[in-house]
């Protein structure tokens, strides 16, 4: 099992290096490159506590205790920056770290005015002091997890309507190897609360050292965050993007405005009208990386004022509105003569998709079929 940990312990500062060294770095990459080395030093507090560090050298004895507070607050600001167009720290982001500051400050005397014989006696469990402060900080520990996971979820869910509400494709602001990420993280935590509960409030008697089954989920974990962790860009790298603010809220007030809106019912309604017709004769849709703030300069109109139009007149999201069009655009290009010699791919990109996983996902979800279904209904229909 040792060997296990000591691969672990590698990974963990090797990825940081890797990400230490990474090109082109965002805030995102800085914050999972500290994150790779608090890990990698709780990892390796364990290795010597089980080596037996802990008796020889009483001053490690809790040195690490507070580490676990700060695995959440990575998590959520790695995946908050990742997102965040703003690449700095603002002052309520460092409000995430006072737990564990606080964990700290709560252990000063422990640190520094316990003698190393205290430090064993309390370590076997000969002292009373600090048993309680024990379980507050193991109860914190998966609270916080927790938390922060909810709170990660919740975040990217924000982001992929931020994303819906302003492109018309999502190829490469793929969220699902972060929910990975988070579910990973949300497990560790549940893992804890598991054995945990079991054994203080059931007293179960496991066969098993059961933080060598935390500790193997958590080297997993490290391996999996740094593969993708390294591999990704910024978000919004390549791509311009409004603030999270101009989502419109297409609810509209007795007066006939926009709820936190100056549009008018008149105004949106003529917008809307020139849309249908813009969409009609210059087919924009074509245009495989055709954005909201692209439409609303040709409309000459507000991103936000034209993102409010689309949800109130057409129900829907710009990404729908969008892709929408390209389904019935692929129908009609699909049954065509002059295209039969082309393939289902190469019918699908000419009408405005940019990747064959886009257009089936896209494709099914507006007609309840795949397009090869969809064509095999068509020709039957024709003979």
């Amino acid at each position: 099992m040792n060997n296990l940990f000591v691969i672990g312990i590698f990974l963990a500062f090797f990825l940081q290096f890797l990400l230490f060294t990474k090109k082109n770095k965002t805030l995102s990459d800085k914050i999972l490159c500290i994150w790779m080395f608090v890990i990698g030093i709780h990892l390796f507090s364990y290795y010597l506590y089980e080596l037996g560090f802990w008796d020889r050298y009483p001053h490690l004895v809790g040195a690490t205790l507070p580490v676990p507070l700060l695995h959440g607050p990575l998590l959520y600001l790695y995946v908050a920056f990742a997102f965040r167009k703003e690449q700095q720290f603002r002052l309520t982001d460092y409000a995430h770290f006072l737990p564990a500051l606080l964990c700290y400050l709560y252990m000063f005397p422990f640190f520094f005015f316990y003698t190393a014989e205290q430090k064993i006696m309390l370590h076997h469990g000969q002292l009373d002091a600090y048993s309680t402060f024990s379980i507050v900080a193991l109860v914190a520990f998966v609270v916080s997890g927790i938390t922060y996971s909810i709170l990660s979820f919740r975040l990217i869910g924000k982001v992929e309507k931020l994303i819906h509400a302003n492109f018309s494709f999502d190829e490469k602001i793929s969220l699902g190897w972060l929910r990975y990420c988070i579910l990973g993280v949300a497990l560790i935590f549940c893992t804890v609360a598991f054995f945990s509960t079991l054994q203080s409030l059931f007293d179960y008697p496991f066969t098993f050292n059961v933080d060598l089954v935390l500790y193997a989920e958590i080297i997993l974990f490290i391996f999996l965050l740094g593969f993708f962790g390294i591999r990704q860009e910024g978000i919004f790298s390549s791509i311009t993007i409004n603030d999270e603010e101009q989502i419109a809220d297409t609810k509209a007030n007795p007066n006939g405005e926009y709820k936190k809106s100056g549009l008018k019912v008149e105004s949106a309604e003529q917008h809307h009208q020139k849309l249908l017709e813009l969409m009609q004769a210059d087919k924009l849709y074509l245009e495989s990386k055709l954005s909201l703030s692209v439409l609303a300069v040709r409309l000459d109109v507000s991103v936000n004022h034209l993102s409010q139009i689309i949800n109130q007149y057409e129900g829907k999201n710009f990404y729908d509105f969008i892709n929408e069009y390209r389904v019935e655009e692929f129908k009609e290009r699909a049954v065509a003569t002059c295209n039969q010699h082309l393939s289902i791919l190469a019918i699908a990109l000419d009408s405005g998709f940019s990747s064959k996983s886009s257009f089936n996902l896209v494709f099914k979800k507006h007609t309840g079929i795949t397009p090869s279904q969809y064509l095999a209904e068509k020709k039957s229909t024709l003979r």
